[in-house]
């Protein structure tokens, strides 16, 4: 009798399902569903990583000594991608989602103020790589989370639980000690430091201006990204030109090499990538995932660049590491119990758009 009830209730299942055998599609689903994951996870391991490296050969060029210039030619790369992808998504709209931007000088007015922060954000991060190399550009960027809370309080008059501020305090002890154990090896670069500590408050800020500005242009991170880009392009002109960046470019000895140009509109295109992978993992993950993978990358963009390196490092070095990203994690999950605990929840959306606004120019953590 048992066994009559059990085959009519797996005829059922298959009747309903459409399936020959009775679990094989939510397996299948399961299967397909992780493969996803575990590939876009991977994906964006390795253009966040790849973007690193590239940036510091980039600007560790001895006979180019021109990182605004560099970051302006990778802001000029993200512009022109943007407008292809517009002219891509209305050839294949069933292919590529990219919404229809027309320029509009109200809105680049708009969006100027977080332009300035943005160009600040990106120049201060490439400045913190030029000087203190890929293995140690996870401690010289790891003050973002601090800042975070700084200018929450300040600007914002939030308060921060004493849980998380507890987390920032490892974040901190993390930073000194790994300071500290970098100048004992004598390759400390006060230089990287001061720029790393400004590029961190940068990222904060851009965070904070992307949420005000993000209703001028819908509320759409594409169209965020494209005035941004075009703004900052405008911007870094008389800046490459007032720090005398245009006759180091003009009297360089590979102008006219292509693989150095290719490097170049790679770097721009890696740079332009970063925004949609980082899209693209929040929304087969979450938010939290997403902070989590990038600390793993963190993790392991160190240890690859010690090992190219053939460095060697000492346990207190790496143990400062590990204590800038333990407390980092540790910060994103007390955040994100505290949101879970709050009636009001920030929409998926909110937080998507302001670990896009980061990203770009928080490539490490």
């Amino acid at each position: 009798m048992n066994r009559t009830q059990i085959k009519r209730s797996n005829i059922l299942k298959m009747a309903l399902t459409g399936s020959d055998t009775p679990g094989r599609d939510h397996e299948e689903t399961f299967l397909l569903r992780a493969a996803r994951i575990a590939g876009v996870v991977a994906l964006y391991w390795f253009v966040s990583i790849t973007m690193v490296f590239l940036n510091n050969s980039l600007l560790d060029n001895k006979e180019l000594d021109a990182p605004l210039f560099i970051t302006f030619f990778q802001c000029a790369v993200s512009s022109v991608l943007c407008a292809l992808m517009q002219l891509l998504s209305k050839t294949c709209p069933g292919l590529i989602d990219f919404p229809p931007v027309g320029f509009s000088v109200k809105t680049s007015r708009e969006v100027l103020p977080l332009s300035v922060v943005f160009i600040c954000m990106i120049t201060f991060n490439n400045l913190c790589l030029k000087h203190v190399g890929v293995a140690f550009y996870t401690i010289g960027r790891s003050l973002s989370t601090v800042f975070n809370v700084l200018f929450s309080y300040f600007i914002l008059k939030k308060t921060t639980s004493v849980r998380a501020l507890f987390c920032c305090g490892i974040i901190l002890g993390g930073f000194w000690l790994g300071i500290d154990q970098e100048g004992l090896t004598g390759t400390l670069s006060w230089s990287g430091v001061f720029f790393g500590v400004l590029a961190s408050a940068c990222v904060s800020l851009n965070a904070i201006y992307t949420k005000k500005v993000m209703p001028a242009v819908d509320g759409n991170i594409w169209k965020l990204s494209y005035y941004n880009n075009i703004n900052a392009c405008v911007l870094f002109v008389p800046l490459v030109l007032l720090f005398g960046e245009l006759g180091r470019v003009v009297s360089f000895s590979r102008l006219t090499d292509l693989r150095f140009w290719s490097m170049m509109t790679v770097g721009g295109v890696f740079g332009f990538a970063i925004g949609y992978v980082t899209g693209l993992q929040i929304k087969f993950t979450s938010p939290l995932t997403h902070n989590v993978s990038g600390t793993a990358k963190a993790c392991a963009q160190t240890v690859i660049a010690v090992v190219y390196n053939s460095s060697s490092k000492s346990v207190l070095w790496w143990t400062s590491n590990m204590m800038v990203l333990c407390g980092s994690s540790a910060y994103t999950w007390v955040k994100s119990l505290e949101m879970q605990r709050t009636p009001t929840k920030v929409p998926q959306d909110s937080a998507r758009e302001k670990l896009l606004a980061g990203e770009k120019g928080d490539p490490g953590v």
